[in-house]
């Protein structure tokens, strides 16, 4: 595909428009993700997460200078509430980072949520493929800020930095969150602020308490604004990832991305043609009877498992055609 070989050889506007076609699921998705899927699984993903205001963008923003002077070439991938009309990112790609904007070894998008609830696009993992297939060397994921359904992130990443304020509140409320529980890395931001100081006394309590995995998430302060500790934050992202490449941690991780991957795109495709035309005959009878109310949907799903030959109209239709531009029409 033409688009897929210029974004290999570097061209940022082929990268953007199948973006575009990945964010509208056109049909060619799949062919799109076979033919890219050999060229990624290098890039160094991070994930940033943590509740609203905790200054995710600001702490991006400042990442990604740190990892430009080791001349790295850095995709950000910022997720942004949907518009509840067209379904986009409320949020422009370069307003939060504008010095990165004309950088050619920065690549910036920002994805919509559309409806997920786990603070990240359902393209997100897509998109990092993307990026990643067209060679760049870190990737970092800041998502939406949505608090507690948050941990999607750890599938995606390969480090999760969350970020916290004094404003977060207290330690009882970060592990309600649960964000505490997928941190390899905790930053508590805005240190310059009247808290900060107990919050950061709180989490290494909470660190020692549950000291059960082999790496021990640090916790580190930063106010992010003026750059103080983002060198020291980029000097643990360096030692856990070349802790994850040293030890068996790393591959299980991925082997975990790699299953969670497949469930997501399994359940994604099935659900998507069961609510389109390509659901016939035998399903179609069984999905009337799920809408009126007659079956209720866990017994309507078991006997699908029961009975798998049901599905089998799901398969008869060929991928799409990918367009030279993106396609407008509706699904």
């Amino acid at each position: 595909m033409e688009l897929i070989d210029r974004m290999l050889r570097g061209d940022v506007r082929a990268l953007a428009r199948l973006i575009t076609l990945i964010e509208s699921r056109h049909p060619a998705l799949p062919e799109i993700m076979e033919q890219i899927y050999g060229h990624s699984g290098k890039a160094y993903v991070v994930g940033i997460t943590g509740p609203p205001g905790a200054g995710k963008s600001t702490l991006v923003d400042r990442l990604t200078s740190e990892f430009r002077k080791n001349g790295e070439r850095v995709g950000i991938v910022a997720i942004d509430p949907s518009s509840p009309f067209s379904g986009g990112a409320l949020l422009g790609d370069r307003i939060r980072m504008a010095q990165h904007a004309a950088d050619p070894g920065v690549f910036i998008r920002s994805l919509g949520t559309r409806g997920s609830q786990g603070g990240l696009s359902l393209a997100t993992r897509e998109v990092v493929r993307l990026i990643d297939a067209a060679n760049y060397q870190v990737i970092l994921v800041e998502t939406v800020g949505v608090g507690q359904t948050e941990l999607d992130i750890m599938e995606l990443a390969d480090t999760v930095v969350v970020v916290f304020v004094p404003e977060s509140g207290d330690t009882i409320q970060t592990m309600k969150a649960g964000l505490t529980e997928i941190a390899d890395i905790f930053v508590v931001n805005k240190f310059d602020r009247a808290g900060a100081a107990n919050m950061l006394r709180e989490l290494l309590q909470m660190v020692e308490l549950s000291a059960t995995r082999e790496w021990t998430p640090p916790v580190l302060s930063a106010v992010a604004f003026r750059g103080d500790g983002i060198s020291e934050l980029a000097a643990k992202l360096a030692e856990h990832r070349a802790w994850l490449a040293a030890r068996e941690n790393g591959r299980d991780r991925q082997a975990h991305a790699n299953l969670a991957e497949f469930a997501d795109v399994l359940t994604g495709v099935i659900g998507q043609r069961l609510r389109s035309e390509a659901a016939k005959n035998s399903l179609a009878d069984l999905l009337h009877r799920v809408k009126d109310g007659a079956v209720n949907p866990y017994c309507a799903a078991l006997t699908v498992l029961h009975e798998p030959s049901m599905l089998k109209d799901l398969y008869t239709d060929e991928p799409g055609e990918m367009p030279d531009r993106p396609s407008r029409r509706k699904k």
